[in-house]
């Protein structure tokens, strides 16, 4: 049995896919029983509770042979990241008293660092808040998202997809989520390990490359435009972000473009992706399209 948390977001949908592909039992911490009936449905068992509650995330660790754990995305985070601290310590208690066999943690690139970062501040604390616990623990440091480029569906139809990359031609770790819930499972179900691993789990490629396996998917050539910088606020406030709340966003996006999230840190493996953003790209037109 494996503790999966996030279960109903990508990340964590595509760790239980791969564990239930190879026959693994999947226990999944949800909050909303009716949004997670698909999985249920499955012979995922569900335990009520979030990552809020140190005694939910306890008693979903009971008798497990290991857990994934992540932290819930907050796009607009307190200055000081009290959000992400509070999950961290709940982890922590829960992993004290019901130390599973083994523990993956979702990281992200640049975590190693520790200022900034924006958003993957919180990454970072979770590698630190995490780093002495007792079970063997593999954080997985993950690139940017090929998912995040999915507006590009919608808004990509005049032949531009908007980035937040410059140059657009300038190479970074992107990464699918598949990819992502293919190395959880690998390392929650292959072999042992002790102490801790970090895994950069993704390749170079520029957002020019996104765009062009977007074009042909659309039947169409599209061209990456960088968001001029001036023009970042208004842009995330957009897709939801709060007016004056958008520093973490912007931040985040300043160390990808200052190479602060490239691949080939000192003492990490690397597990290059097999999924491409014109694979990501195809499947979310065809869900649509069903």
């Amino acid at each position: 049995m494996f503790l999966v948390t996030g279960i109903t977001g990508n990340v964590g949908g595509a760790t239980a896919r791969h564990l239930l592909a190879q026959g693994k039992k999947v226990r999944a911490l949800v909050r909303d029983r009716e949004k997670a009936g698909i999985w249920a449905d499955q012979g995922v068992e569900l335990v009520d509770g979030d990552w809020n509650d140190a005694a939910a995330i306890e008693r979903a660790l009971d008798g497990v042979d290991g857990a994934f754990v992540m932290l819930p995305a907050v796009w607009a985070p307190s200055p000081d990241f009290k959000e992400a601290k509070g999950v961290i310590a709940n982890y922590v208690e829960a992993l004290t008293k019901a130390p599973p066999p083994r523990v993956v943690a979702l990281s992200s690139m640049g975590a190693n660092r520790t200022s900034g970062l924006g958003m993957i501040t919180a990454l970072a604390l979770l590698e630190q808040g995490l780093h002495e616990l007792a079970s063997p623990i593999a954080f997985v440091r993950a690139g940017g998202f090929f998912e995040n480029f999915l507006y590009g569906l919608h808004v990509a139809q005049g032949g531009t997809l908007p980035v937040y990359y410059s140059p657009t031609d300038r190479k970074s770790t992107m990464v699918a989520t598949n990819d992502i819930g293919a190395e959880v499972a690998t390392l929650l179900i292959g072999p042992k390990w002790s102490g801790r691993r970090i895994v950069e789990l993704g390749s170079m490629i520029s957002a020019d490359d996104v765009a062009a396996q977007l074009g042909e998917v659309m039947q169409r050539d599209v061209k990456a435009f960088a968001v001029p910088r001036a023009g970042w606020p208004a842009a995330f406030e957009q897709f939801g972000i709060p007016k004056g709340q958008t520093g973490a966003a912007e931040a985040m996006f300043e160390a990808v473009n200052a190479g602060w999230m490239d691949l080939g840190v000192e003492g990490t493996e690397h597990v290059a992706g097999t999924t491409s953003a014109r694979e990501v790209f195809a499947g979310a037109r065809k869900a649509v399209a069903v």
